[in-house]
């Protein structure tokens, strides 16, 4: 490992932009600890690479003390991480009546559980582990369902709104000085076998009718391809590790950046229509 190479902490490195994202590090000369549940998926990257550029770890994040072995781990073989990916997630499509309570449990505990074990842990390591001062950058992989709620995501869509809201209170009350840089990266519609493997719940009879929304869409899911390019979009996010002052949120995808803009103009639309009901509701008022 050169002094100038960074070294990528990647949950979720087995598919999607995880793997994606594992691949482009690797290939720019960055190091990087890739944990997933099944690491063997990862055994061509080993093969390619030496031991002091990539480290695989089995980790599941919704048990914290696997996350904190793992940074233990990584910590042990590198001596220091620079960049965290926070990318495990999983989802299961259905309406609110339809998905059950264990399975809604486990889009929560590893989209939002998993994701507070490993920002806790990066957040720690950045601001005690890293040289002072020098601190860490965390790339928390939301969606832009994390700010526009769609038919049949009910529980993944509350996931991401609550990983949002977590990330947001955790990058204003980090200390400057620790130069801990947080980005939420908002994608839309990608290529990643989140979409390919989705799984659905079965239909509640209740939504039988054939012209809702989510109706249509489990009935055409099979031909569904995601609109956006996984390999190009991990290229930005490695851009984004780069930059001096990272935005807190980034919205990729073109579908993303038109649900974001519709989401901004119905909330300033509101805005305008009621924000005059507000007017003497203070107590001094």
């Amino acid at each position: 490992m050169t002094s100038s190479s960074r070294v990528w902490f990647i949950t979720g490195a087995s598919s999607g932009f995880g793997r994606n994202m594992a691949e482009f590090v690797l290939q720019k000369g960055d190091n990087v600890i890739a944990t997933a549940r099944r690491p063997s998926l990862l055994d061509d990257l080993v093969a390619q690479y030496p031991t002091e550029r990539l480290l695989v770890l089995s980790l599941d994040v919704t048990q914290q003390q696997q996350v904190i072995d793992a940074f233990s781990r990584a910590k042990a073989s590198f001596g220091r991480i620079d960049v965290v990916v926070n990318n495990a997630g999983v989802t299961n499509l259905g309406e609110l009546e339809s998905v059950a309570e264990e399975k809604a449990k486990i889009i929560m505990d590893t989209n939002f559980w998993g994701a507070v074990y490993v920002t806790r842990e990066a957040v720690k390591v950045f601001r005690e582990s890293n040289p002072p001062g020098v601190g860490g950058r965390l790339l928390q992989i939301s969606s832009i369902a994390a700010l526009v709620g769609t038919p049949g995501r009910a529980f993944y869509t509350a996931s991401k709104h609550a990983l949002n809201g977590l990330t947001e209170s955790v990058a204003a009350e980090i200390d400057p000085a620790w130069n801990i840089k947080i980005t939420l990266i908002e994608p839309g519609s990608f290529d990643t076998e989140l979409i390919r493997k989705t799984t659905f719940s079965n239909p509640h009879p209740a939504y039988d009718n054939p012209d809702l929304p989510f109706t249509r869409l489990r009935e055409s899911w099979s031909t569904r391809v995601g609109r956006g390019d996984s390999r190009k979009a991990v290229q930005a996010f490695y851009k984004l590790a780069d930059l001096k002052d990272p935005p807190l949120h980034f919205i990729v995808g073109v579908d993303a950046n038109e649900m974001a803009r519709k989401k901004l103009a119905d909330l300033q639309a509101s805005l305008d229509l009621y924000e005059s009901w507000s007017v003497g509701l203070d107590r001094d008022a």
